[in-house]
């Protein structure tokens, strides 16, 4: 047991334990020899029993420790202390994704996709180096208060069996992101990777996972079997471009998903570009290449570490066989297994359904839901609403009057009546992340509206700036309220074509692309260089109204008779006459 004072190693000497996990419990301790705080892991002691483990552990933390990103949390050391195996890594204060997602309920859009660049520049750098995390969740994501996020638990995570992972988290942690190839027992790629990375980017998005269930193997059932809930259905404001990263991202079938993070980060880059947004959404069969040997074929000499055999073994020590049905059109594979334990669950229970708790207080929807054989989740959801009262039930998850399993868990979904918004000065700021974030945050009404504004030579507007607002800041608007986001429509205002040494040519295009009528006349003087500009008859700086006539003058020489040289034969009084 480790305590506080202890030294490891002579070296780290414990402050605090500032974690406990089914893999490791984590320690604050101070490198006495570079007088630094850090972050010491310490193996659980079945871990730490497994030789053939231990060796796997130090020598993918080893391979992780090569990683150098700013996104990703240092290995500094790696070692045994009397019997205690530990990774000494970089300490970074802050909460993880998961404890930020529990406090907030989910994040705006921009903030989901500055988080999930910073983990897939730091997830391309490891899969450029083959290196396969495997177990990406919000709990593995460390999130610092600049908004920097750090991943942690490269190594152990590597060095985990799929059997391994699903026990470490007590069989319902890591599982809600296994790819179905992972759960079903196959070996994990980088793709896999991108998978979890799919699941944790819908879960940042909503603040829930899109597949649960009360155990692994209903879980698992559902990554294997079922499509991805759509997210624009329940947050029809965000873009279409991101909704499709995610549809991608979690194919079934990993031929469909992005090859590794990088491709991903490089499509996060864009995807809020203006002409991005409403997209086509990406059409794929949820189980398109379902029987794929490459994807979904069990594998036999791996079974004993599919998370399915796991689950199963620990459902019933009796039966220790699993069954594989063979190979039926084209090859696919069943796991029945599987198959024997979830109709085990779901077939002795009757269909229930879920009774109306609408407008009900949460003491009496429970009570009602109970007596019809359901559970209730011990999480509720939170929602604003203009009908339902506050702290009265607005609607479930899965909803009301679906027919669903005896025993199956209802989450309840609590008004928080008309949430309100002091209006802040919202100029200067990006019209869409405001947008995103009053209709989603707060159920405002928005709406985006073009004023025209004058630039001047120390002010130029972005064309997505919020240049005006049409509620005062510190007003209040409630659930429902309206606000119009004013961005720039710039005033063109007309050049000085004489003293800016415009060509004609130059004038010319101009004026047609700002949709005026040109008319150019020519002055005879021999003031100016012939075809320079000497008058307009639009005042500089005077604003440019579509259809408007301008009047250009330029310069034309004057043309003179040609002087004759004096013959010296011709007399004098003859000279000048022809």
């Amino acid at each position: 047991m480790i305590v506080k004072g202890q030294k490891i190693n002579d070296r780290y000497e414990i402050i605090k334990t500032i974690g406990e996990g089914g893999m490791a419990n984590v320690y604050l301790a101070k490198d006495t020899i570079l007088d630094r705080d850090v972050a010491i892991k310490v193996l659980r002691g079945d871990l730490a029993s497994d030789e053939k483990f231990v060796r796997r552990f130090q020598r993918e933390a080893l391979s992780a420790s090569s990683l150098s990103h700013p996104n990703i949390v240092e290995i500094y050391d790696v070692g045994e202390d009397d019997g205690n195996y530990y990774i000494v890594m970089e300490y970074v204060p802050g909460k993880n994704l998961k404890q930020v997602l529990k406090k907030r309920g989910n994040l705006t859009v921009s903030e989901v996709i500055d988080i999930m660049l910073q983990i897939t520049s730091a997830m391309g750098l490891a899969h450029d180096s083959l290196i396969i995390h495997r177990d990406l969740k919000p709990q593995n994501i460390l999130m610092m208060d600049d908004g920097g996020v750090k991943i942690t638990d490269f190594g152990i995570a590597m060095a985990l069996n799929a059997t391994q992972l699903t026990q470490t988290n007590s069989a319902m942690g890591s599982v809600h992101y296994f790819p179905p190839e992972q759960a079903s027992g196959k070996g994990s790629t980088l793709k896999s990777d991108v998978y979890s990375l799919g699941i944790m980017m819908y879960e940042l998005l909503t603040g829930y996972l899109p597949f649960r269930g009360d155990n692994a193997v209903e879980i698992a059932l559902k990554h294997l079997k079922e499509p991805i809930p759509s997210i624009r259905s329940e947050f029809p404001n965000i873009p279409q471009s991101v909704e499709n990263i995610i549809i991608k991202a979690t194919a079934k079938n990993p031929k469909n998903r992005y090859n590794n993070a990088n491709e991903m980060h490089e499509d996060l880059l864009t995807c809020l570009n203006k002409e991005r947004l409403e997209e086509p959404k990406i059409k794929l069969k949820y189980n398109e290449g379902i029987s794929d040997d490459v994807a979904f074929e069990v594998d036999k000499e791996n079974m004993d570490d599919s998370l399915v055999s796991q689950i199963k073994d620990t459902k019933d020590n009796k039966n220790k066989t699993i069954i594989i049905l063979g190979s039926v059109l084209g090859g696919l594979v069943v796991i029945l297994g599987i198959v024997y334990f979830a109709l085990s669950i779901f077939a002795t229970s009757k269909d229930v359904k879920i009774p109306d708790v609408k407008n009900l207080s949460v003491e009496d929807a429970d009570t009602l839901l109970r007596k019809r054989g359901l559970k209730v989740a011990l999480k509720s959801e939170e929602e604003p609403s203009l009908e339902v009262e506050e702290g009265k039930i607005i609607g479930t998850k899965p909803e009301i009057g679906r027919v669903v399993k005896e025993n199956t868990e209802i989450t309840l979904i609590i008004s928080t009546g008309q949430v309100t918004y002091e209006v802040e000065d919202l100029t200067g700021k990006n019209y869409r992340e405001v947008k995103t974030e009053l209709e989603i945050r707060y159920s405002l009404k928005v709406t985006v509206e073009e004023k025209e504004v004058e630039e001047k030579k120390d002010k130029k507007y972005d064309k997505e700036e919020i240049v005006a607002q049409s509620v005062k800041k510190g007003e209040v608007l409630t659930t429902g309220d309206e606000i119009i986001l004013y961005i720039p429509k710039v005033l063109e205002k007309y050049p000085d074509f004489v003293n800016e040494n415009w060509s004609i040519t130059d004038i010319q295009k101009w004026a047609k692309e700002k949709e005026i009528s040109l008319v150019i006349i020519e002055k005879e003087t021999n003031e100016y260089k012939e075809g320079a500009i000497i008058a307009q008859s639009r005042a500089k700086d005077s604003v440019v109204t579509k259809g408007a006539e301008l009047k250009i003058t330029i310069a034309k020489k004057i043309e003179t008779p040609e002087e004759v040289e004096p013959n010296p034969a011709t007399p004098p009084e003859e000279q000048g006459t022809n």
